[in-house]
């Protein structure tokens, strides 16, 4: 075989195998999380990067709790039970990245009431905040810690502002809502340097 037939035959080759990774499909989400006897089953076959539908099924609750699903705008990484609004029945929260460049990632919290049916949590957009947006691009990192949601971003830089390796966190706590039901709240953000 002559070099250009080799050359020939190895680009195909490589080619052959980025179209495979291109098309590797993207891993399903489905686990089931308890604490004691109570929890919920979480399903999602994260197949568009854009749009996805999810299925909670809620387990140990009373008969009324049934299985539901709704439409989420990016894919489930990662899910979490907790008991986050500390009324002593387990909650939900998992969370959901888009699929920019740079990822920004959203939660969905249910809470428990009592076992017997569940509601949502509301999360605040990030955006809507005028101090914790500043810089915010992305690539974040969620995680329950001690009963709170942390979330962990780079700060990346503004104009005129040097870029430095600065990660900002956030602590949410839950708080009950103005017209009942809860809603994560902002307990304090500081920034460190990134080692």
């Amino acid at each position: 075989m002559n070099k250009k037939n080799l050359l020939a035959l190895g680009i195909c080759f490589f080619g052959g195998i980025c179209i495979l990774l291109a098309q590797t499909p993207v891993k399903r989400f489905d686990s089931s999380m308890k604490i004691g006897k109570t929890g919920y089953k979480l399903y999602c076959n994260n197949k568009s990067p854009d749009k996805n539908i999810a299925s909670v099924t809620p387990l140990g609750f009373e008969k009324e709790a049934r299985e539901f699903s709704f439409e989420i705008k990016g894919r489930i990484s990662k899910a979490e039970v907790d008991d986050i609004n500390k009324d002593g029945f387990p909650d939900l929260v998992f969370y959901i990245y888009n699929n920019d460049s740079i990822p920004k990632g959203n939660v969905i919290a249910i809470s428990s009431e009592k076992n017997e049916t569940v509601a949502g949590i509301l999360f605040p957009d990030i955006l809507d905040d005028p101090k914790l947006r500043i810089g915010y691009k992305g690539n974040d990192l969620f995680f329950l810690m001690e009963g709170n949601l942390v979330r962990r971003f780079p700060v990346y830089p503004t104009e005129g502002k040097p870029a430095e390796n600065i990660i900002r966190q956030i602590q949410y706590m839950v708080i009950p809502g103005e017209r009942g039901g809860y809603k994560f709240k902002v307990a304090r953000s500081y920034e460190f340097a990134k080692q």
